[in-house]
Formats: structure tokens, sequence, C-alpha cells
């Protein structure tokens, strides 16, 4: 197989880091361990466990098992060499975090887990294995050089990952970057018994005023903006990306809705549905549209304006007043380690998508033919090959 620049190696990385916050969140009180951290490979079968801890140990590999053996495939490895080196990586990602999980007192390290993790890591390679036996990646190729342009993994990881950023609650929907106030507090901390300390205490806090109608709708439709002009970056000016905007759109109103159901219930589900948003968001979905054919690099430069004014009409923002409620319910629930996740993806995705921006404005990489350079060479060949009447 030959090799390709993966969009499922930077997912690959980032579904591994998940999986070391989700096993050593709260990150706080190390300590050292009473015994030796090897001492839980030889422990009994836990007394207290439930099926939610096993089926989530097993299923919660299966993605890793199955990103890591298909980015090494997807970059030239044999299926069985990748595969088996999925496998040890998985594993050895687990055992190393049931040892660091000796020196985390709320967390137990368990042999079981390990098991279970492994098992997991090895489904997904599995499965990765058995997609790849059955041509899809081919027909993944295939697809990805007809809608995309070269060099687009780090864009679509990114695209990947917007729908995850949402998940967390937001002041204003689809306001990503949060982090003013987050910020200001962690300066004023840093700085407590210092001689800055009544410096930082001056420091006015953002997010005090509320923002004005037009303000909320313009962040709503910049922050649908963000992720079409993120694809136009990676796609070529054609009609397709239509169908990518209208995707968008469903995807960011429905990780919105999935959100505000977990924090409130699912019969609040629609409930940040206002005037507002709903405008905003058709503002955001007519704007895209309009755009849909700016050449890619035009569309890095527009994306560089927009995320810098998104993200500081966000800071702007107060904190949503129901965020506290929602946080309580995360906490209270078995879901706050992906909770936390889902925060940083939402702080750090704009930032991240800002620096993409740059990369992609400034790179000398190929940039997509357009349909006429692609038509060129054909009329030419059959041009040559015409035959003459007569000869």
């Amino acid at each position: 197989m030959s090799r390709h620049r993966s969009s499922l190696v930077p997912l690959a990385l980032a579904y591994a880091a998940l999986v070391v916050y989700a096993s050593l969140y709260p990150f706080s009180e190390w300590q050292a361990p009473g015994v030796s951290p090897w001492a839980f490979w030889t422990l009994p079968w836990p007394r207290w466990w439930t099926g939610f801890d096993l089926v989530s140990n097993l299923l919660g590999y299966m993605p890793l098992g199955g990103l890591w053996c298909g980015a090494l495939m997807r970059t030239g490895w044999h299926r069985i060499l990748a595969l088996l080196v999925a496998v040890l990586l998985g594993a050895g990602l687990s055992a190393g975090l049931e040892m660091l999980q000796n020196f985390l007192p709320s967390r137990v390290p368990s042999n079981v887990d390990f098991a279970l993790n492994t098992l997991g890591t090895l489904a997904g390679a599995l499965l990765a294995v058995l997609v790849a036996a059955l041509g899809w990646l081919g027909r993944w190729q295939t697809l990805r050089d007809r809608w995309f342009v070269p060099q687009s993994g780090g864009g679509l990881a990114l695209l990947l990952l917007w729908p995850v950023a949402l998940l967390f609650p937001a002041p204003v929907p689809l306001a990503l970057g949060h982090v003013g106030e987050r910020l200001h507090e962690a300066l004023q901390d840093l700085l407590r018994d210092t001689p800055y300390e009544a410096w930082a205490l001056d420091l006015p806090a953002p997010g005090r005023q509320p923002l004005t109608p037009e303000l909320e709708l313009a962040t709503i439709a910049m922050g649908l903006l963000a992720p079409c002009l993120l694809a136009y970056t990676i796609t070529p000016p054609t009609w397709r990306r239509s169908l990518l905007v209208l995707g968008a759109a469903l995807l960011g109103a429905a990780a919105t809705t999935l959100s505000t159901a977990l924090g409130f219930g699912p019969d609040h589900a629609f409930a940040w549905v206002a005037v507002a948003s709903e405008v905003g968001w058709l503002v955001g979905v007519a704007v895209a549209l309009v755009l849909a054919f700016l050449p890619p690099r035009v569309a890095a430069a527009l994306g560089l304006g927009l995320i810098a004014t998104s993200m500081a009409l966000v800071n702007l923002a107060p904190a949503d007043p129901y965020f506290a409620s929602s946080l309580q319910g995360w906490e209270q629930g078995r879901f706050i380690r992906f909770h936390g996740l889902a925060q940083w993806i939402g702080w750090l995705w704009p930032y991240v998508t800002l620096a993409y921006f740059a990369a992609r404005l400034f790179s000398r990489g190929p940039q997509a033919p357009t349909q006429r350079q692609k038509r060129l060479p054909q009329r030419r060949k059959d041009k040559v090959r015409r035959p003459r009447i007569g000869a």
C-alpha cells in the first residue's frame, strides 16, 4: 500500500490523549504508593465492579486500536505488522497508565482493566484490518482525492474534532475558546502573595457585560463559518462545498442539542434554540454558501481574521448562567472525565485552527487543479490521437 498523509495519524494521537486524560483524571494529590507499582498484576478479581466499567474499558480502547492500526496501514505498513504494533502500543499504554494510577488515591489499578483494554485494542485493530481487506480504505482514498486537496489530513482531523468541542457548554451557541475568565483567575492565583498581587486584583475581569443581540448573532454566525472556511482550505472550489456547509450546520445543531441534553436532561435538549441562534445559524449558512467558491488560500486568510474576531467576542461574553447546573450534572455522573476532555477541546480548538489557517496560508504545498486544468491534458491527447481523414 502506498504511503499517504492520513488524517488517522492526528486522530490516533488525539484519541490517545483522550485515553490518558480519562485514565489519570483528576491529575491531583499525587503520592507514593504503599505497595509496589507492579503489585496489581497478581491481584484477584476485584470485589467491586460494574457492567459499565467492563464495557467502557473494552469499548474505550477499540477506537484506539482501530485508529492506530489504520494509521499504520495508511502510511505503508503491512496489515499483520500494523495489527501487531497497534496491539502492542495499546497494551503498553494501558500498562503504563495502570501503573501510574498507583500514585493517584482516587484511582485503583486493575489487571482486569488492562486485559479488557488490550482486548479492546485487538478488536479495534482487527476491525481496521477487515476494513482494509474489504477495500474500504482504497474507496476512502478515492473519495478523499475527489473531495479534498493533497495534504489535508490535519484539516480533516480538526473538522472531526469540532463536534466534540461543542459538547462542552458555551456562553453562546458555537462559541468556542472561552478562556478569558479562566486565564484571569489563573493569573490572580499565580500572583497571590507576591508584590504583583494588587495589580492582578485590579485587572478587569472579561465577560462582565452581556453581548448585545447583534453581537450574539454575529458570534453564532462566525462559529458556524469557522469550520466551513476550514473545509474550504482543504477542498477545491466546487459545488461539493455546499454539501459540506449543510453537513456542518447539521453537525453543529446535533452536537449543541446533545450538549444541552446531557447538561439539563432530554426534556430541555432544545433550550438553546432562540431567535438569535436561529438567525445566526441562517446567516452563517448563507454567508458560507456565498463564499463557497473561494480559493483555498483566500479562505485561509479570511479564516484567520474570522477566528481572531470570534475569539475576541467569545471572551467578552459572560459565562452561561446555567453553566454551574450543567457542570454539577456532569460531575455527579459517569462522564465527568470526558466532560473535562471536551472542555479542553472546546478551549483549544479555535487556537489550533488559527495556527492551521496560518500554516495553510503561508505553505507552498501543491494546490488542487481546477476542473479546466484537469480537462486540458485530455483535450490535447484527443487532439493528437485524432486520425486524419483520407490519410
